[in-house]
């Protein structure tokens, strides 16, 4: 039987999500408290893979088995098992074809920027000038919704049959004395929010300009964009899928 694992993670002390041979990864971690609770050797496959550093406030992950359990149960002695930085919400069971990361329709990530410095949240978000011109900022994020190619935003040397995204919604909100980005499409390249956040600051101070992001998209070249944002401000929010992958 095929069951979706939903869970969440702060990726400050792994390597990503993905297993490496010699870092340790949120997937060896859970695969491993899996492993032993059903008491046989259990691979999982994500949603999709976080890089080093980037946190998660939801994932998803398939695994099979013909073990029998209690889900309730399960969920707990995971959660008991597992360290204090990743934390499992729901286990279900889904049609046994359906797979983590190519039956998913959408994915949002989130960025935190910090205007001051807070000693509670320094880990948790990129500290950046305050003086930030979130109108041209927002000018620019406009200019990415139904642009097909974003090879400009992707790291160098990426496996990857196509560029092309569909960006759903992108766009910037002031929160508390935070500045955020949200972006959600059906698929992202891998460093692609970063490298998007990275050159909407350079816009922000005026490194940039609003027009600069034509060209910048034109050229599907890694080095015409922004840096890329540090990992520790980015959250994988939320990972959809049809209704119809779960067994009624």
């Amino acid at each position: 039987m095929r069951y979706f694992l939903e869970l969440s993670y702060n990726g400050k002390n792994y390597h990503g999500w993905q297993n490496q041979p010699n870092a340790i990864s949120v997937q060896e971690v859970v695969e491993k408290s899996l492993s032993t609770l059903l008491n046989q050797s259990i691979a999982i496959v994500g949603a999709g893979r976080t890089d080093a550093g980037v946190h998660a406030k939801q994932m998803f992950a398939h695994f099979d088995t013909e073990v029998f359990f209690e889900v309730i149960d399960l969920i707990y002695k995971l959660n008991s098992f597992l360290p204090k930085d990743i934390s499992v919400q729901d286990i279900f069971e889904v049609k046994p074809d359906v797979h983590a990361r190519f039956h998913a329709v959408s994915r949002a990530y989130l960025y935190r920027i910090a205007l001051s410095k807070d000693v509670f949240t320094y880990d948790e978000s990129y500290y950046v000038k305050p003086d930030l011109d979130l109108n041209k900022m927002k000018e620019a994020t406009k200019l990415l919704l139904g642009h097909k190619d974003f090879q400009c935003f992707s790291k160098s040397n990426t496996d990857v049959n196509t560029y092309n995204c569909y960006i759903m919604t992108a766009d910037w909100e002031f929160v508390e004395n935070e500045l955020q980005f949200r972006i959600k499409a059906d698929r992202f390249l891998r460093n692609m929010v970063r490298a998007i956040v990275g050159t909407l600051i350079n816009i922000g101070l005026g490194k940039l300009k609003v027009e600069d992001m034509h060209s910048i998209l034109a050229s599907k070249n890694r080095s015409e964009a922004g840096f890329s944002v540090p990992a520790h401000g980015l959250y994988l929010t939320e990972v959809e899928y049809p209704e119809t992958i779960k067994l009624k």
